[in-house]
């Protein structure tokens, strides 16, 4: 689990290819300290697992489920990336909770100023994404814990506002319009949205259609 507070930026040293697999081998400092075979660190908020590591890098397999369903395989060596350890049991919950499990990428279709703030618009590649986004609640950008400002769902985007401290600290200040960013969406609303989904007899509904949701025959069936 992470909180999407940045902890530093890395840089991508090399990249090994093969088909959809990789292997990455990402530049850091603060987040070896204390590094073990195995620990998690979210890269651009996609979880990956430490597999060896020396005194300035780490590597870590990047399988092709993550390859297809976020941007890692588009980063290049030299590439900033945002890195953040895996929470501490007791530490300080600063920002929401991150599984570093990308439900897909967006795409920035705008950043403008806004007094001390930068606003970005991001157009989800699937517009579907939108479902679990809302306004003045929490999603995930390139591993960043950001508050939604608005979400247009005829547009099909979302838009955040980013403070000059979290922009200077994460790869964020160099992302520009047309670039791609990992998206997560809130955990709450994904499990609700889940669970609501389902039919109450606990069988995997055939599509929501079928499934009906919570509605008032059903409160009334259930003795509501």
């Amino acid at each position: 689990m992470f909180t999407g507070l940045i902890e530093e930026i890395g840089v991508l040293r090399r990249v090994q290819r093969r088909g959809e697999a990789m292997i990455m081998t990402v530049a850091a400092s603060k987040v070896l300290e204390g590094v073990k075979l195995g620990d998690s660190i979210s890269v651009n908020g996609v979880c990956l697992t430490v597999v060896s590591f020396d005194g300035g890098s780490f590597n870590a397999d990047v399988m092709p489920q993550t390859f297809r369903h976020s941007n890692l395989c588009e980063l290049k060596p030299g590439n900033p990336v945002n890195l953040e350890r895996a929470m501490q049991a007791g530490g300080r919950f600063g920002g929401h909770i991150v599984q570093g499990h990308a439900d897909g990428t967006g795409t920035i279709a705008e950043r403008r100023e806004d007094a001390n703030a930068v606003v970005f618009t991001i157009k989800p590649g699937d517009p579907g994404t939108l479902r679990h986004v809302v306004p003045q609640g929490s999603v995930t950008l390139d591993g960043i814990s950001l508050t939604v400002v608005d979400v247009d769902r005829e547009a099909g985007s979302l838009k955040v506002s980013i403070i000059p401290h979290t922009l200077q600290e994460t790869a964020l200040q160099y992302k520009k319009t047309g670039d791609t960013v990992n998206i997560e969406c809130d955990i709450l609303g994904k499990y609700v949205d889940h669970l609501l989904s389902q039919r109450f007899d606990g069988k995997e509904a055939g599509s929501r259609a079928s499934a009906g949701g919570l509605t008032e025959a059903k409160l009334r069936e259930l003795g509501f």
